[in-house]
Order: C-alpha cells, then sequence, then structure tokens
C-alpha cells in the first residue's frame, strides 16, 4: 500500500476528454451571414459532420446514395491526384472561433464533433464526400483487421513478409487520408428554415456538367482521351457539338462529344458498350484511334447518306434558312440517329473481332445491302418494322432504334447473323 501512495503522478500527461477539432480558418461575409472558410484532412470529414444514412433521410436535405458515396471512396483510393470542390456546412451556434488577428478575420475554428452527441454542424453540399471518405476508412480498417488475424496465425517466413508489406501499404493510405485536406465552408446560419433555405439555393444555382464536357475533359477513360482524334475523322470534322447531350432538329452538328464517346465504346466494346478497368489500362490510346476511324471509313462508304455528309464542307456559311447536310439526315434517315449508329459499331466490332474476322472491305458490301433500308420514319411497311426478327426494337413513327440496352444487343446480334447467313432479302 506504501508503494502506491508514493507514486508521483502528473496529470498534464493524461488526455483530456475531447470533444472537437480545431483548424485556422478564415473569417468573412457572405448574404449577410458570417462565414469560415478553412481546411480539413479528409479523414476528419466524418467526425466534424453528421455522417449521412442512406436509410434515413435527412429533412434539410437529399436521399443519399450509398453506392455513389461508394465511388468517391474508390476515386480517392485509385487517382493520388484526386480532386474535390469545398465542402458547405451549416452551424447553428456549436463553432467557437478564435482571432489572432487584429482584424479579426484570421484565426481558430473549433467545431464540435458531430459523433457521439448532438452536433450543432449539418451539410449542405458534400454528403456523398463525407459518407464516401468513411467507407473508405472502414475498408482500410477492415483490411488491416483481416491481415493481423492471418498473421496471428502460423505462416511461412516468405508469406509474413508479403502480409507485413501489404499491411503497410494499407497504414499508408490511412495516413493519406490524414495528409491530405479539402476545403470545407462553415455558414453561421441558427434560423433552421433559412437554413433549409440555403440548400435550395445552392441546389438551384449549380450547373450540372454536361456529360459532352465531361466527355471532353475525363481523360481517365479511352474513349473520352481519343475523342479529339477522332473528331478529326472527315465525317466528323467541324460536326461534333462540344457542349451539348441532345441533337436537336435546330443544332447544324451531327453529333455531340458524349456520342462520339459512346460510339468508340460500341466499337471496341460491343453492343454492351462498356469498356473494362482493365481493358482500360490495357488498350493504347493508338489502337482506339485506328479501329474507330477504319470503322468510321466503312460506314462513310457503304452508306449513301454518310458519304453526303463527308462531301459538306461544315466550315461553308449556309443561307439563311438552309440546313446542313447533318439536318437533312437527321430528318430522313435511320442514320442520323447515334443509336443507329452504335448498332452498326457494335456489328462492327462483332465481325472484327475473334480469330478469323471480316475485312474492312467485306463489311463495307454487307452494309451496303443495308443502305436501302435506311428511310426514316418508321412506318408500317418499313423493312424493320416488317422484319420479324427486328420488329420487337423499332417504334412505328421513331426516327431511330429503341435505346434500351437489351434492344441494342438484341439488334447487333440480328444484324451481325446477316452477315454471316445472308438471307434471301439481302
Amino acid at each position: 500500500m506504501r508503494h502506491w501512495l508514493s507514486i508521483s503522478i502528473d496529470p498534464l500527461r493524461l488526455s483530456k476528454p475531447t470533444n472537437s477539432s480545431t483548424y485556422l480558418a478564415i473569417k468573412t461575409i457572405q448574404g449577410g451571414r458570417t462565414v469560415y472558410t478553412t481546411r480539413v484532412p479528409l479523414l476528419d470529414l466524418p467526425t466534424v459532420l453528421p455522417l449521412p444514412d442512406p436509410e434515413n433521410v435527412d429533412k434539410d436535405n437529399r436521399k443519399v446514395d450509398r453506392l455513389h458515396a461508394k465511388r468517391f471512396g474508390i476515386y480517392l483510393h485509385e487517382k493520388q491526384d484526386w480532386v474535390a470542390p469545398a465542402l458547405l456546412a451549416r452551424d447553428s451556434g456549436g463553432c467557437r472561433f478564435e482571432p489572432v488577428d487584429a482584424a479579426g478575420q484570421v484565426g481558430y475554428l473549433t467545431i464540435p464533433w458531430a459523433i457521439g452527441g448532438i452536433s450543432s454542424m449539418r451539410t449542405i453540399d458534400g454528403q456523398h464526400r463525407v459518407l464516401g471518405v468513411h467507407i473508405e476508412k472502414q475498408r482500410i480498417s477492415d483490411a488491416i483487421a483481416d491481415l493481423d488475424r492471418t498473421m496471428a496465425r502460423k505462416v511461412s517466413a516468405e508469406r509474413a513478409l508479403k502480409l507485413q508489406a501489404e499491411r503497410e501499404k494499407l497504414v499508408a493510405q490511412m495516413q493519406r487520408l490524414s495528409d491530405e485536406f479539402v476545403g470545407l465552408d462553415v455558414y453561421l446560419e441558427p434560423d433552421p428554415i433559412k437554413a433549409q433555405q440555403m440548400f435550395v439555393d445552392v441546389a438551384d444555382n449549380a450547373k450540372g456538367i454536361s456529360s459532352a464536357v465531361r466527355a471532353r475533359f475525363d481523360n481517365y477513360r479511352v474513349a473520352n482521351r481519343t475523342l479529339g482524334d477522332i473528331a478529326e475523322h472527315p465525317m466528323l470534322k467541324g460536326r461534333v457539338d462540344a457542349q451539348q447531350d441532345r441533337m436537336t432538329a435546330k443544332n447544324p452538328k451531327f453529333m455531340g462529344a458524349k456520342h462520339v464517346a459512346d460510339l468508340t465504346r460500341a466499337v471496341i466494346a460491343g453492343p454492351g458498350g462498356r469498356i473494362s478497368p482493365k481493358a482500360e489500362k490495357t488498350i493504347s490510346d493508338g489502337e482506339v484511334i485506328e479501329e474507330v476511324k477504319e470503322f468510321l471509313d466503312v460506314i462513310s462508304t457503304a452508306f449513301t447518306g454518310l458519304a453526303t455528309l463527308t462531301e459538306e464542307d461544315p466550315e461553308i456559311e449556309l443561307r439563311a434558312g438552309e440546313l446542313t447536310e447533318a439536318q437533312k439526315l437527321r430528318a430522313s434517315s435511320l442514320l442520323g440517329s447515334v443509336g443507329m449508329l452504335r448498332v452498326f459499331g457494335g456489328v462492327f466490332h462483332n465481325l472484327r473481332e475473334g480469330s478469323n474476322p471480316a475485312e474492312p472491305g467485306d463489311i463495307i458490301v454487307f452494309f451496303k445491302q443495308l443502305d436501302p433500308y435506311m428511310a426514316a420514319p418508321i412506318t408500317e411497311n418499313s423493312f424493320w418494322y416488317t422484319n420479324p426478327e427486328t420488329k420487337e426494337d423499332f417504334e412505328l413513327n421513331a426516327m431511330a432504334p429503341i435505346m434500351r440496352q437489351q434492344n441494342i444487343v438484341h439488334l447487333v446480334n440480328v444484324i451481325t447473323n446477316w452477315y454471316k447467313k445472308r438471307p434471301a432479302f439481302l
């Protein structure tokens, strides 16, 4: 007993209960509200902001999609050069700001933790990023725990070294979440009604990125990286809309940037149009460009409407009310629809793959046999509607085949079989 009484305890060495984090911040005004701008470690997001529950909708925010959140975590894991905008949050009065400059604009912002108690913080924009970081953190933690259990068993020395290397890699991934930061803007707004309006205002004023723009700038996918080179083909040069996703009757262009990427995927991956992650890493840009341009050569030679398109100079200014060849084609032919071109792209893929691929010249001859059947819209007497093999893939008065995935795949397979069997109507 005397031994214990003689021990000296330093209370300063003991950790005190902690329920907040402090960051360097800048205090400004926006819309009459105080705004604290700071940067926080990724790993802190699920601590200082409420963790969204995909099963329960926050009444002040939208429903969270767990899969979308998980994809952000995967993005962080796979892309060392990741980028993300600042998150927006609303504080009802729980944060403390201690200025350190005379103007009172720079100081320490203490944010109470959202875990383990009632939080004054609500996320306005960034719920999926918060959940995504949490899911990625949990993935790493679970993987480390699995390795520790495996290493606790009797394993060979060689196996132990491999497991230790895997563990160190996972620890480094967790450390990266702690070392890398993301922006956080905290709006001081005690009124819950005004806080709900803040979320609406942010959603109303945000302009989503169009698929056309995404296709031009997202260089992680080969179909997007090669878009600029493929668009230089005579059939497409000067006729690709870099901004729009939909081709209206008034649009003088032939297709959008997104459509070029869709067409590329059909040629490279087939009617399913999905290039696998493994293929993304192994296929070269040059191979993709060569294959797609070969397909464009084939269809612009085989089909009269597309051949006419290549003869037009898109740079020549038209007279008022005059239509471009692309507009004329879109108004009178199935070839004016990206859907029909995707079908032929899938057929081209099927015929060119395997150990005994069809020659481009033979495919041109085959496609020329289909050229007379390209008139649109679809009528009761149309070839595609009267043919029992393809009737289910077209609707009356339509300017394109039905774009459901199962219809596209079915139509591609039917036409591919025609090449092999050459039915009497060809």
